[in-house]
């Protein structure tokens, strides 16, 4: 290829300049056509008051370049800063992300030594997408999003992955048996998507007992899929048992770009050591590779850092002197690698070309028209009394035609049969519907509601509408 792919390259901070700069180093020894457009992100931006770590005219380099390949940053402390990736994933709509987690056994330390799984986490939503809010002195409150585009859209590209790379399994992680309505969705998806894949076989666990037998048995697994902050937990543990959050790379894939990283931090207190294990690096820049058609460089590239950590030249923190043959420093393991470009590894499992992964696109506002009615309101009170205080007060309310159907306290059911024992506190829910004998309730109603509690010198400091969508509930306590 004679044409040069032009790449965004951000250095970052604390070891990321070390570990960067040695990853496009063996890109470049390996052939790899890039054309290097430097970025500035981070810790130097923060403090010239950018709260997101990112001047707006960099949003332009990125967008005209085919990939943004980033160290790791530090996010100063304090100051209501922003995370940078989690900018950078949904500014750009980089919806997926990709971690392979596999054990390098018996060159480096794991107890799975068969574990080769691959963990793919949505990236934009759930309850990243950072909407917070303090209600009362005593609640915070996060709003946990899950839509069905986004839903499809990291499914998809799960089964587009296991399909490309020969994969056999595809498992979604989820907590619906409680979260039923947002997890419960993301699994309705996950069924509906799956029959569309029949040569790949699928299945659901729970989170909790799913990420206890990923880190028992990690060969269970293939591929795995799950929301956004499920995801990052468990993508990190998963790394962590395959033998070091050091030697994994990260991609975010998107429809319009795709962002690769090392998934560790910025280290500071390593930097400028010649300390740092460029690996997690390294392996970011094979995904890139493979995402920017070069899957013969990232074969060259992956098989050279295999054949590497199997000759026993490690750096400080996988070092094993009973299994390390040479402790180095981060530009000594870059030239390592370098000089084995076109060697291939004779016991770890060889990197070959895969297919390209098929990116999927979903259109937003595309589902199925749904019969949408209003039933009520949920209102969210301000009250630091006790329930023996404060039943009394909603339940004696003149509501007129309107009547209180449920009252609850962090989710727990206070009214009707509620329990004494119960621990409350200053946050009242108050489900408020039409009574039997009227008819359909309308927006208008709600405007009438809180007129009603405003005089009676009620606090509210939140609502929620009620819909029942194609005849069904679409919200929790449905038997109210």
């Amino acid at each position: 290829m004679s044409e040069k792919l032009p790449i965004a390259v951000a250095h970052g901070n604390g070891i990321g300049p070390e570990i960067i700069e040695v990853a496009l180093e063996i890109m470049k020894e390996a052939g790899a056509p890039l054309e290097i457009h430097p970025v500035e992100i981070g810790e130097k931006v923060y403090m010239k008051g950018i709260t997101t770590g990112i001047e707006p005219k960099t949003w332009d380099t990125i967008r005209n370049c085919k990939a943004f390949f980033k160290a790791p940053i530090t996010t100063p402390q304090g100051g209501g800063f922003k995370s940078l990736n989690v900018t950078c994933r949904t500014t750009l709509g980089l919806y997926a992300n990709i971690r392979p987690c596999i054990s390098y056994t018996p060159f480096i330390d794991s107890k799975h030594p068969n574990m080769d799984v691959v963990i793919i986490r949505e990236n934009e939503e759930d309850l990243y997408v950072g909407v917070e809010y303090r209600q009362s002195a005593e609640v915070q409150k996060s709003i946990k999003m899950i839509s069905s585009p986004g839903s499809e859209k990291i499914i998809r590209y799960a089964f587009e992955y296991a399909k490309a790379h020969k994969r056999k399994k595809v498992t979604a992680f989820t907590k619906d048996n409680i979260l039923k309505i947002s997890d419960g969705h993301f699994h309705k998806i996950f069924d509906e998507v799956a029959t569309e894949y029949p040569d790949i076989e699928n299945e659901h666990w729970i989170i909790d007992i799913g990420a206890a037998k990923l880190a028992d048995t990690p060969e269970a697994f293939d591929v795995i899929v799950m929301p956004n902050l499920y995801g990052d937990i468990v993508s990190d543990i998963g790394a962590q048992i395959s033998g070091s959050v050091g030697l994994v790379g990260t991609a975010n894939i998107g429809e319009h770009g795709a962002m690769f990283e090392a998934i560790h931090g910025s280290a500071p207190r390593r930097a400028n050591q010649n300390m740092a294990n460029p690996s997690a690096m390294i392996l970011a820049s094979v995904l890139m590779m493979d995402y920017l058609d070069l899957p013969e460089i990232g074969a060259l590239i992956h098989n050279a850092w295999l054949k590497t950590v199997e000759d026993g030249i490690h750096t400080y923190d996988v070092y094993v002197e009973r299994k390390s043959k040479e402790k180095v420093g981060t530009k000594e393991f870059g030239q390592a690698v370098i000089e084995r470009l076109g060697k291939k590894p004779s016991k770890l499992k060889e990197a070959i070309k895969h297919d390209k992964v098929n990116t999927p696109k979903v259109l937003p506002n595309q589902n199925k028209k749904c019969s949408q009615e209003l039933v009520g309101v949920d209102v969210y009170i301000n009250a630091p009394v006790s329930q023996e205080e404060f039943l009394p007060i909603i339940t004696s309310l003149n509501l007129g035609k309107f009547e209180v159907k449920l009252v609850t306290n962090r989710g727990t059911t206070i009214y009707p049969e509620g329990q004494p024992e119960t621990y409350c506190i200053d946050q009242w829910r108050v489900r408020i519907k039409l009574k039997e004998d009227e008819h359909a309730y309308k927006p208008s109603h709600t405007y009438k509601i809180l007129e009603i509690l405003n005089e009676s010198n009620l606090d509210v400091i939140s609502i929620e509408h009620l819909y029942n969508f194609d005849g069904s509930p679409g919200y929790s306590s449905s038997n109210y």
